[in-house]
């Protein structure tokens, strides 16, 4: 079978940065991810390039930073009172937290800037504005 619309895919990714670093990959988690084709997991624009492919192909998809995770939102960037950070959390700079959203949900953060009693997060994807490769391995096609 090859990869369309609904097509259930169980695949294997490295995402790799412009200077050819790895941001995150299944391989180091020792398990391939899986997914469905239309249920919004997954850009459109990165979707379509993996129509076509099939059980054992391998393929390096460029990505624009808005076709991968965006472009940074202003709107997800929230400034919280320090004295909110209680406990043994240390609040640094570039530290990533976890906070509780509206629905319930954690939501990872990441401690931009502090000043005096203002914590800076950014609620934005880390890898938001960045262009990546998605360097993808099919291990199957349903």
């Amino acid at each position: 079978m090859i990869i369309a619309q609904q097509s259930t895919v169980t695949l294997h990714f490295t995402i790799k940065m412009k200077d050819g670093s790895v941001a995150d990959s299944t391989y180091n988690m020792g398990k391939p991810a899986k997914l469905t084709i239309g249920d919004g997991s997954l850009s459109q624009n990165f979707e379509q390039c993996l129509f076509g492919l099939q059980t054992g192909d391998q393929k390096a998809i460029e990505l624009p930073a808005a076709d991968a995770f965006g472009m940074p939102n202003p709107d997800n960037i929230h400034y919280m009172d320090r004295a909110k950070f209680v406990g043994d959390a240390e609040v640094e700079v570039g530290t990533i937290m976890a906070f509780s959203g509206r629905d319930g949900m954690e939501i990872p953060g990441i401690i931009t800037e502090i000043a005096g009693d203002s914590v800076t997060v950014d609620f934005n994807h880390p890898l938001a504005g960045q262009d990546v490769t998605f360097e993808v391995e099919i291990l199957s096609v349903e």
